[in-house]
């Protein structure tokens, strides 16, 4: 028996969005749980796509299936579908870099190359970073992708642009005038420490600050799914993909 099959609970949650949402082909349920789990299988272990088990289907019709879906953003609108009243008192947003394995490069430059798939050179070697906000309890409400040499700072603003939030936690990656600035035109309190450079010193809410190690914790969750952990796909939407479906699987617990 194939292990990291998804639950019924779980399956049909799934199966009531997908048959719901407009332009996305179900036809026979048993062989859309049947892809979906294939995905998920693929997710969890990290393995390469021929090594998909038979009895979760043939490896290249759900690999060209996933790479369909991930086009067309099916799995991030999951991931999307599934945010139900989120914390919104706090907003944690953080970082993380994935180290990227060699088969990930080579993007057509038709593609724009491997800069406009997030990939680029950090101190950790080729990679990918991963930008997240995530809600007072720790649950992902977005996911960005850079190159891993790209600073935290630059992604702030797309990380909180349209949520309204009471405060924000981050840590000294993101202490810039700029988000300083917006927190405050959004009338909420940044729990952020200074930079040790700064001229003038903020005092900081430590106790508040406290809380930012479920942004953390998130991101050793989605860690736990071995394609995941580490990049294997060239085009960013489809790394994207697996980062959607472990975010709404969250959700769903």
């Amino acid at each position: 028996m194939v292990r990291h099959r998804l639950d019924d609970s779980t399956w049909e949650k799934i199966y009531a969005y997908l048959k719901a949402r407009p332009g996305t082909y179900t036809g026979n349920e048993e062989k859309s749980r049947l892809f979906v789990d294939a995905v998920h299988w693929i997710m969890r272990t990290g393995a390469q796509w021929r090594d998909l088990p038979n009895e979760l289907g043939n490896w290249n019709a759900v690999f060209k299936r996933f790479g369909r879906w991930s086009d067309k953003k099916i799995w991030d609108e999951l991931h999307e579908h599934f945010i139900e009243e989120p914390d919104m008192e706090w907003l944690l947003i953080d970082s993380t870099v994935v180290r990227a394995h060699p088969c990930a490069a080579g993007a057509p430059k038709e593609k724009g190359g491997q800069e406009e798939q997030a990939l680029g050179k950090s101190v950790g070697g080729f990679s990918t970073k991963v930008h997240v906000t995530v809600d007072a309890l720790g649950n992902p409400l977005r996911l960005l992708l850079t190159g891993g040499q790209r600073a935290d700072s630059t992604q702030a603003m797309a990380l909180l642009e349209g949520f309204d939030f009471e405060a924000l936690l981050a840590d000294r990656g993101y202490d810039t005038d700029k988000i300083l600035e917006f927190v405050l035109q959004n009338d909420a309190e940044a729990v952020i420490p200074a930079k040790k450079n700064r001229l003038v010193q903020r005092d900081t809410d430590w106790h508040i600050y406290k809380v930012r190690h479920l942004v953390e914790c998130f991101m050793n969750k989605i860690k736990q799914y071995r394609r995941i952990f580490s990049r294997f796909e060239k085009y960013a939407s489809r790394y994207k993909a697996f980062l959607s479906f472990a975010s709404a699987l969250i959700w769903l617990r």
